[in-house]
């Protein structure tokens, strides 16, 4: 599998995601949006975007090891996020980072205003090749 990073002329160069990724590999790896749940499905950290960021890129890290993905192989997150706001974004960032250290995916952040569960603030799904 290999991953070629593009930042294109005329575009900011982010921190923490990358405006285009091209990847080739045998095989693609989609996992479902994660939350904050433990392994029984209870939430944990309610009313804490810190807290479920940290447990929700820590799901998802196990969902790739699951499926015998690495983080690094990882080109495209979709975050959804109740009530966003810019503020939010160094927490997120933080939470993200312990995940995919240095490896910067392609992403999308939307603001909702409600996830599949009261409580719930934060859910991140994924796109790898492997």
């Amino acid at each position: 599998m290999a991953l070629e990073i593009v930042q294109p002329d005329g575009l900011d160069n982010p921190e923490t995601y990358s405006h285009v990724i091209f990847a080739t590999g045998a095989r693609l790896v989609f996992v479902a949006g994660q939350m904050s749940d433990d392994p029984d499905g209870n939430l944990v950290h309610p009313g804490d975007l810190a807290q479920q960021a940290r447990q929700v890129f820590a799901n998802l890290g196990r969902a790739l090891t699951a499926a015998s993905a690495r983080p690094d192989q990882v080109t495209k997150i979709t975050i959804y996020v109740v009530g966003h706001r810019r503020e939010f974004l160094p927490v997120i960032e933080t939470a993200r980072r312990e995940l995919f250290g240095d490896h910067k995916p392609t992403d999308t952040l939307v603001g909702v205003e409600t996830l599949a569960a009261p409580g719930y603030l934060i859910e991140v799904d994924a796109i790898a090749v492997v």
